[in-house]
């Protein structure tokens, strides 16, 4: 079939360094390798609008179709939201034109692109929900026009054959704002061939420090700053020294540098930027830890579904996560990975100086993780849930 993969959201370029780029891409990867043709309609390519130096399009993406329109710039808040608005209506007819068979939405706010191609061809939808958009642009960001948010948000699960969340606590709110969605639960994956052990090299491993790494956007609910007080309370019990790589950028970036500076960790911490998901593998690579050191959250439920974990598993590097949303069981409760009390500081020193001084646990946490995403999550079977669920809800013929 011919899909419209939609991207309304204008923080997201198809081929940025985000790990919402990262989902875009394997999701088309994981729809292609069903031997479905899909055609891209987004806002920007890279992570900036008209810099093509800011794309990294992998070898094997080069070939996709990719239509942008552009959200202009706007002066406020409220001409950006009518912008964005106005940019996914005109996807929705591009794709019509376009002969679209099935269309994949990735849901952003005040955009109903889906549910207008919906209406123009009657083709099957669905709706990929990752988060609670409209609160977190709300609490965290600018929100101008609420009202039509909410508005332009139910239309599109309504209008879904199957709204696809991330999490339990994502599809509970999608069922909460809009009682007759179509509501399924299909977690984040990762691509095993993309992301795959490394050979081991026994005299680099010797030589270097031990390294803990994190990957991910640099922004308060990612838990970096306890990351970097955990390493600084445990590595003073190592005379060798340890090592710190944080990959990624974001918000919180200054205060994490001027951190590190106050610990201690100048030597310690290593801030590698943002980062191709094309050199992702290599980096991962060099890890012998790899943490997600998620904080309480203040809401009480953690509805993400971490990519940067299921990553770090199929890269077969032993993983300590904090225990909040589906991590636990992602972790096998513990046979995948450590899990630690969320925010407690001294539990993940504590586990990082534990698989320090076990090489042996280290390898055997590694090797359970890969077996387990392979076996169990990997975008390919993600994508083949969502598939079967479109077709039976729709009543369409969708083979693969």
């Amino acid at each position: 079939m011919r899909i419209a993969y939609l991207l309304a959201d204008p923080g997201i370029g198809v081929f940025g360094t985000k790990g919402a780029s990262v989902h875009v891409q394997e999701m088309v990867r994981a729809l292609r390798s069903h031997n479905h043709e899909v055609t891209v309609y987004c806002t920007k390519r890279g992570d900036r609008p008209g810099r093509p130096e800011t794309e990294s399009v992998p070898d094997d993406l080069a070939d996709l179709p990719v239509v942008v329109v552009p959200v202009p710039g706007a002066r406020d808040a409220a001409a950006r939201e009518a912008a964005v608005a106005q940019a996914a209506a005109r996807m929705a007819r591009r794709a019509a034109a376009d002969g679209a068979e099935a269309a994949y939405e990735r849901y952003s706010l005040f955009s109903e692109a889906g549910a207008r191609l919906v209406e123009l061809t009657g083709v099957p939808l669905a709706v990929e929900v990752n988060a609670p958009l409209i609160e977190e642009q709300r609490d965290h960001r600018t929100l101008h026009d609420e009202t039509t948010a909410w508005s332009a948000t139910r239309r599109t699960f309504a209008a879904a054959d199957v709204v696809s969340c991330v999490s339990e606590p994502v599809a509970r709110w999608v069922a909460r704002v809009e009682p007759s969605a179509q509501v399924a639960v299909i977690p984040n994956g990762v691509n095993t061939e993309r992301i795959r052990p490394q050979a081991e090299d026994q005299a680099g491993q010797a030589t270097r420090p031990f390294t803990i790494g994190f990957v991910g956007t640099l922004k308060p609910w990612h838990g970096t700053e306890m990351l970097l007080r955990a390493v600084a309370t445990a590595s003073g019990r190592e005379p060798g020294g340890w090592r710190l790589e944080i990959c990624g950028y974001g918000p919180e970036l200054a205060r994490l540098r001027a951190l590190a500076e106050e610990l201690g960790l100048e030597d310690t911490v290593h801030f590698l930027g943002a980062v191709p998901p094309a050199r992702i593998p290599q980096i991962l690579e060099g890890f012998d830890v790899a943490v997600a050191p998620y904080p309480r959250p203040a809401s009480g439920e953690h509805y993400f579904s971490p990519l940067k974990v299921y990553e770090y598993l199929a890269a077969q590097v032993a993983v300590v996560a904090s225990a909040v949303g589906d991590l636990p069981e992602v972790l096998g409760h513990g046979s995948c990975g450590l899990l630690v009390s969320p925010g407690d500081v001294d539990a993940l020193a504590n586990a990082l100086d534990q698989l320090a001084r076990h090489p042996e646990l280290r390898a055997r946490l590694a090797a359970a993780g890969r077996a387990a995403v392979v076996a169990e999550h990997s975008w390919h079977r993600r994508c083949a849930q969502l598939l079967t669920m479109l077709g039976h809800r729709s009543q369409a013929v969708i083979p693969g």
